[in-house]
């Protein structure tokens, strides 16, 4: 006798094995990120460590705009899960144009420091801004994944492959947007408080 999965199963099952997929790669980040925050906690015993180092302003402007695009890609999956379609869009182009904004406000920090006197590669450079640049870049690299996760999120709800009964690449998306959203509020935490 022949055991069939209904179309529900299978897409719960295919549902449960993408998620999995994710959170191993989320786990592998989190490793990147445990190791970069390490080498920051050792390197902090360095004669040359900055003890007066502040982080700029738009890093604060930068870490709100990311907690809101957090929130309007899970109001964008709301709307989805209750086949509001305007809704759905118009968070998803928010959420996009938070994305794009915390990134913009990321290197508009950057040269706050320089305007400071910090830099952060060469030969007037130091290891405290240094390993603020690595790790924003790092993080600004894995964001980008984000963003184009978002993009194919959005060309596919244009397609109308999303509704109630389908939100898995939604969730996917927003499952790794909320991830890096507590990446950066982790990362600006550690380098805010631990100086």
């Amino acid at each position: 006798m022949e055991n069939r999965m209904t179309l529900e199963e299978e897409q719960a099952r295919k549902g449960k094995t993408y998620k999995l997929l994710l959170w191993f790669g989320m786990i592998s980040i989190c490793m990147i990120f445990a190791g970069l925050t390490s080498a920051y906690v050792v390197s902090k015993s360095r004669p040359d460590w900055l003890k007066d180092f502040v982080l700029p302003s738009a890093f604060v402007i930068s870490t709100v705009a990311m907690l809101v695009s957090s929130f309007t890609f899970y109001l964008a999956l709301q709307a989805t899960k209750k086949d509001n379609r305007n809704m759905a869009t118009t968070f998803l182009l928010l959420t996009l144009a938070l994305g794009i904004a915390f990134i913009v406000l990321q290197f508009k920090g950057f040269g706050q420091v320089i305007e400071n006197g910090y830099f952060f590669t060469g030969s007037e450079s130091n290891v405290t801004t240094s390993f603020l640049y690595i790790a924003v870049l790092v993080h600004i690299a894995h964001l980008l994944g984000g963003i184009i996760s978002l993009l194919v999120v959005i060309y596919n709800h244009y397609k109308q492959k999303y509704n109630s009964a389908q939100t898995l690449g939604i969730e996917l998306s927003a499952m790794y947007w909320h991830f890096m959203d507590f990446i950066w509020v982790y990362l600006f935490l550690f380098f805010y408080f631990f100086k």
